[in-house]
């Protein structure tokens, strides 16, 4: 008979732990953000440019606030309504709600958003 390695037995533990506390996440539908997605800043003179990796995500159902110097980019990845019962293989975008929170120069800024090579994209003029 072999032993079990005792860090594959507290790894095993681990992940279904983690796999209970999103289950019951969901089943009391909390609403906080659960996801980051990556981005890119750059700026030039006259604007800050925000891309945000939402690959199938409509720019659309993006939500864009500032609020007191901080830019907050939310919303949600979900399924198709058409895969929602498909059997899953492997699953590595994560879906659900999504947050980030950017720190942003001090000024004034004008915001309008369109997509760049599968990216979100926010355009902030200064102003």
């Amino acid at each position: 008979m072999q032993t079990k390695n005792p860090l594959d037995w507290m790894l095993s533990e681990a992940l279904d732990q983690l796999t209970r506390a999103e289950r019951l996440r969901h089943q009391f539908g909390r609403q906080e953000a659960c996801w980051e997605p990556p981005i890119d800043v750059l700026e030039t003179e006259h604007e800050l440019l925000i891309l945000v990796a939402l690959p199938g995500v409509n720019p659309d159902n993006v939500e864009t606030v500032i609020h007191d110097g901080v830019l907050v980019i939310s919303g949600q990845r979900t399924l198709p309504p058409e895969l929602r019962n498909a059997r899953i293989h492997r699953l590595e975008l994560p879906q659900g709600r999504f947050e980030r929170r950017i720190a942003l120069p001090v000024g004034r800024y004008a915001i309008s958003r369109f997509v760049m090579d599968g990216c979100v994209a926010l355009r902030l003029a200064k102003s």
